[in-house]
């Protein structure tokens, strides 16, 4: 029986460029789909299921980011990985793509030994973890079926929030750093700023916010964060 391969949609409108990434992922065992718009990653979509998008920005008609939203949106896309691709390096640039649902933000140009370290780890990110339901407080987590429900009612979280609660509901009471909380969600050796974490969280207790629990995500003056039900 032949080994499955992880597949990765590459939505980039310059064919050269799409090209490189194609041939990178491909010389790293990945196969790949490719798309020059939006329209044409929809279509894609419609007849496969990549488990990871790498998603330039500025593309024609809809914009990478607003089609990351629009993924966000879907209940077929929704917990699909995104990592962005853009020349946009400016802080608050990465601060939007990361609060519109994106994954991972990489800033052209990068090398194609960083793009692959990147794609593995939010690869493990979205598939790791532990298969028993947790329950704390409201929230009960189910690793199996990656459902977060408050009470009966289920929370929609991106694959990164997702990944965040789970490690906190993992570890009730403890206070991370934002290093530590950077190791041990996103990986090591994956090179991206520690206000990355905070932009998350916001994301998260927004989340959490409607079922009461936003306050749950605990912060702790000069030390980081701590996920507990006590006051």
């Amino acid at each position: 029986m032949s080994e499955r391969v992880t597949i990765i949609l590459v939505v980039e409108d310059e064919v050269a460029i799409r090209d490189m990434i194609g041939m990178s992922l491909e010389r790293a065992g990945f196969r790949w789909l490719g798309a020059g718009s939006v329209e044409e990653a929809r279509g894609v979509l419609a007849d496969n299921a990549p488990e990871l998008i790498l998603l330039d920005w500025m593309l024609p008609g809809v914009s990478g980011l607003d089609f990351a939203r629009q993924l966000r949106r879907d209940d077929n896309t929704r917990d699909m990985p995104v990592i962005m691709l853009t020349a946009r390096d400016a802080e608050e640039d990465m601060i939007r793509g990361l609060e519109g649902g994106v994954d991972d933000y990489l800033t052209k140009p990068f090398s194609t030994r960083e793009l692959v370290a990147r794609i593995k780890s939010v690869l493990r990110r979205a598939g790791s973890g532990d298969e028993a339901p947790i329950t704390i407080g409201p929230l009960t987590l189910e690793p199996a079926s990656h459902r977060v429900r408050a009470g009966e009612e289920k929370i929609q979280l991106g694959p990164t929030e997702y990944r965040l609660l789970q490690f906190f509901m993992q570890h009730p009471e403890r206070v991370f750093a934002r290093d530590q909380l950077l190791d041990r969600v996103w990986g090591r050796n994956v090179y991206i700023d520690d206000r990355t974490v905070d932009v998350h969280i916001r994301r998260l207790r927004k989340a959490l916010e409607p079922h009461q629990a936003a306050g749950l995500i605990q912060t702790v003056r000069g030390a980081g964060y701590r996920f507990s039900t006590q006051e």
